[in-house]
């Protein structure tokens, strides 16, 4: 059986169910993400105050991607739907304790330099998978006239959004962060690796029973997301913790940082 990722997405937007699905996770993720950077702009401790506004722009990004995904569903006259727990990727990132609490960011306590590390660590491993998925979504459906448009956007910030934390987490080894960047990124880039491959699982999964794909199909796709992991479990986690000195810098705007780029 031949399949490929063209064909796979191509499937499950030219169904209204499984679109609706797509679109549905996707702008849940999108929408917390806005959420969690708001927070985090408003409690920025004193010492990182020059973060606030590239933060809330991050989280602007997030809002509006979360909105271009409601949009793309109201254009074929489709309601969200409620988004499956198994399947709600930023939820369960919390849970595995990666990133920080929403119970932290929901109170009035000012965040640490600590807890920016953390963020930005976070961050980085996340928008890691974003750019990499919207990436290849770019180069099969950029220029679909339904979607094309949404997702070359959507790249876009994404690329942004992992330049700067780069950039950032650069700044903070310089300032003497080093191993605690180090540490949160090793523990960010395994947990997420392992997440990832359990949403993709369930994910897969419902979109199968929408699509009635044969057993076979369904037992290929899932082999195929556990070959992925146990590639990023022995090695591929890597690049996400790794840190260079971005082509695009300031992304998000801001004073420009110095050029240095020691490798996390």
């Amino acid at each position: 059986m031949m399949l490929s990722v063209k064909s796979l997405f191509q499937e499950i937007f030219d169904n209204d169910e499984s679109f609706r699905l797509f679109c549905s996770i996707a702008a849940g993720g999108e929408s917390q993400g806005g959420w969690e950077n708001g927070r985090i702009a408003a409690l920025v401790p004193a010492e990182e105050r020059r973060l606030a506004p590239r933060i809330s722009r991050h989280g602007a990004d997030e809002d509006k991607h979360g909105r271009i995904f409601r949009a793309l569903l109201s254009k074929r006259g489709l309601e969200p739907v409620r988004v499956p727990p198994e399947t709600d990727y930023t939820m369960l990132l919390e849970k595995h304790g990666i990133g920080l609490a929403h119970e932290r960011l929901k109170g009035d306590r000012t965040l640490t330099v600590e807890d920016i590390v953390t963020y930005l660590a976070h961050s980085r491993v996340t928008e890691q998978r974003a750019s990499e998925q919207m990436e290849l979504l770019c180069r099969h459906f950029g220029d679909h006239p339904e979607v094309g448009r949404a997702i070359r956007m959507i790249s876009r910030d994404e690329d942004s959004h992992l330049a700067y934390c780069h950039e950032e987490l650069l700044r903070l080894v310089r300032a003497g962060h080093g191993h605690a960047v180090r540490r949160t990124l090793r523990e960010c880039a395994l947990a997420e690796i392992r997440v990832h491959r359990d949403v993709s699982l369930a994910v897969m999964a419902r979109m199968g029973r929408i699509l009635r794909w044969p057993k076979a199909k369904s037992a290929l796709l899932a082999a195929a997301i556990h070959a992925t992991y146990c590639y990023e479990r022995a090695s591929g986690w890597r690049r996400m913790v790794s840190l260079r000195t971005p082509e695009l810098r300031d992304a998000l705007g801001g004073a420009a940082g110095a050029t240095s780029s020691p490798a996390a």
